[in-house]
């Protein structure tokens, strides 16, 4: 073994030590009342990792969006900002064109068409823009976010009225019924008082 390999073993050797002490030092340090593990003896500081949930394959939303498939622009924000709104583009203006996104399920595809006639262009594109904060990457993630909200709303199966709701409704709109053709009788005899009589001479 030459010198150059025996140096740097002694070189480990010593960093190991110097570690382990260090570790050893900071387990008998003196700790506050304050410290975290008496605050939360229970609690563990290290970073939480969530466990990894599979995906449904029946799910015909899983919340990714394919950014390649949206047109993203930036523009100038309104409101105030000072000079910064005048010289960043922070407006997002995300459009997605709703008869190409292949991605998405066609019901899903109808439903979003029916749903948001307003927000519809000329072209198809679903618009949507964001100004909320004065970071272009931040309204990004808002607008994004927005997308994902709407195309969620729009995945839901329909949901079912139990039998019991729509009795009850049944006799709502039965009871207005009776009540709108009871107010408008009245109104129609009220009339009908203020007309004089008709006298043959």
């Amino acid at each position: 073994m030459n010198i150059a390999s025996r140096q740097w073993i002694r070189i480990f050797a010593t960093d190991i030590t110097h570690n382990q002490f260090c570790v050893l030092g900071r387990a008998l340090a003196y700790k506050s009342a304050f410290s975290l593990d008496k605050l939360y003896p229970t609690s563990n500081i290290k970073l939480y990792t969530p466990t990894f949930i599979p995906e449904d394959p029946n799910a015909k939303f899983n919340g990714y969006i394919p950014i390649k498939e949206l047109e993203i622009t930036y523009s100038r924000s309104s409101g105030a900002g000072g000079q910064h709104v005048n010289r960043t583009n922070s407006k997002v203006d995300v459009r997605l064109h709703i008869e190409s996104a292949k991605w998405l399920a066609e019901d899903v595809r109808n439903k979003l068409l029916e749903q948001h006639k307003n927000k519809l262009s000329k072209e198809g594109h679903l618009i949507i823009k964001s100004e909320l904060t004065r970071s272009q990457h931040l309204n990004l993630a808002d607008a994004l976010e927005k997308l994902r909200k709407i195309i969620w709303e729009a995945a839901k199966p329909p949901s079912k009225i139990p039998p019991e709701t729509l009795e009850m409704k049944r006799k709502q709109h039965l009871r207005a019924a009776r009540e709108r053709l009871f107010e408008k009788r009245k109104r129609s005899e009220i009339k009908q008082s203020r007309i004089p009589p008709v006298v043959d001479l």
